[in-house]
């Protein structure tokens, strides 16, 4: 699973850590988030973040 870096403020998502202040558990793929997720960091939309 790709780790994914916001483009806004280059917060990364890491699949093997999940997001658990958003109840993301560990092991989900960024492809499997919500569509409605967005980046803990600075609220951008999903669509706003880049493969790495």
């Amino acid at each position: 699973m790709k780790k994914h870096q916001c483009s806004i403020c280059g917060y990364i998502y890491d699949p093997a850590k999940g997001d658990p202040d958003h109840d993301i558990t560990p092991g989900t793929a960024f492809e499997d988030l919500p569509d409605d997720w967005t980046c803990p960091d600075c609220g951008a939309e999903k669509s706003m973040f880049e493969p790495m």
